[in-house]
């Protein structure tokens, strides 16, 4: 990881690394923080010894095992690493792998194979009661939806319904061939007896910062495709309580995010825009394990009182402020539309 304790005693005094590194808990450490969090970093270098440090002291008091990496793109566009931590573990992706799987789909789109307006069978056998998503609320099957209408569901309320929806057009031996073509080898799903269907599977932090990263330098799909993908990940109906926690309505449409949960598992994926819509901020983090507190409470809670969600929902106001003041010279901006209430009508 890009931390350590020779650059935490570099960031100001030894109180400033205990901070970082969990050993003290005077007030004068207490203010440095507070210092550290108010500042907003004028250039990409102090915004990633910003993010650095944020991101020791978070996950530091969340506990569990960390597998991250955190880029921040200079003025001419290089992405150079914040963070940098157990980046080439394999790990469960759990729903971060959504993205890979709507990437799959939509490189079919776009080479003619199957289209946005193609209607899926939504059957009583397909739909999986767990819960989570919408497709299990209907209440009346057989239905029918569109291939785009799947994808909005598989990317931001995370259905896992949708999941096997884009098993119908893309069962997993091809959707992984696709994604290993792309050069990801560990972001795979793992296929299971019926052709069609198939577990999120793995991939590491540094392949889904890769996939985000070739995403917005339109390397993955075309440019149609990657503006309808980022939309529906920046859009206000994506994932809130991680990263997105505690920015306004119009900044949650800067950041394209996709959480992922099971088990002992709390993933968050994606990347932060500045205000002309070029990506700046592109982030993977995949923690699991014993975290800080009461294990048995943690075991089933995914809301924003886990603690690794905690840990994120700090750092996204850190990741966000770091983008204010920097600019960079990517060559496509994806500009978010701006919210627009509504009462229905």
């Amino acid at each position: 990881m890009n931390i350590n304790r020779r650059f935490a005693l570099g960031l100001g005094s030894v109180a400033a690394a205990g901070a970082v590194l969990g050993t003290a808990g005077t007030a004068s450490a207490q203010e440095t923080d507070a210092e550290w969090d108010a500042l907003i970093p004028t250039t990409a270098d102090l915004a990633r010894r910003k993010i650095a440090r944020k991101y020791q002291r978070e996950t530091y008091l969340a506990r569990g095992t960390w597998s991250s990496y955190i880029g921040v793109a200079d003025p001419d566009g290089v992405v150079k690493t914040a963070v940098e931590d157990n980046a080439d573990r394999v790990v469960d992706a759990y729903s971060v792998n959504k993205i890979a799987v709507a990437v799959a789909v939509l490189d079919k789109v776009d080479r003619g194979l199957i289209t946005l307006d193609q209607r899926v069978d939504v059957t009583a056998s397909i739909v999986i009661q767990d819960t989570d998503g919408i497709f299990g609320l209907d209440g009346a099957y057989p239905s029918s939806v569109t291939v785009g209408h799947a994808l909005a569901a598989l990317l931001t309320v995370s259905d896992n319904t949708a999941v096997r929806l884009c098993g119908l057009v893309v069962p997993a031996a091809e959707l992984n061939e696709i994604l290993r073509s792309k050069g990801f080898v560990h972001t795979q799903v793992v296929p299971v007896a019926n052709p069609n269907r198939f577990f999120l599977g793995t991939t590491t932090p540094r392949e889904t910062f890769t996939l985000l990263q070739k995403l917005v330098r339109g390397e993955l799909l075309s440019a149609g495709s990657t503006e309808h993908l980022l939309k529906v990940l920046r859009s206000l109906t994506s994932f809130t309580d991680g990263i997105r926690l505690n920015l306004s309505s119009a900044e949650r449409l800067n950041v394209a995010t996709k959480a992922g949960w099971f088990a002992d598992g709390r993933n968050e994926a994606g990347i932060v825009f500045d205000a002309s819509g070029k990506a700046v901020v592109t982030y993977a983090l995949f923690a699991s394990g014993q975290f800080a507190g009461d294990q048995a409470a943690n075991a089933d809670n995914y809301s924003t009182t886990h603690p690794a969600l905690r840990a994120r929902a700090a750092l996204g106001r850190t990741l966000y402020d770091s983008v204010l003041r920097i600019t960079t010279a990517k060559p496509r901006a994806y500009s978010a539309q701006p919210y627009r209430a509504s009462n229905g009508g």
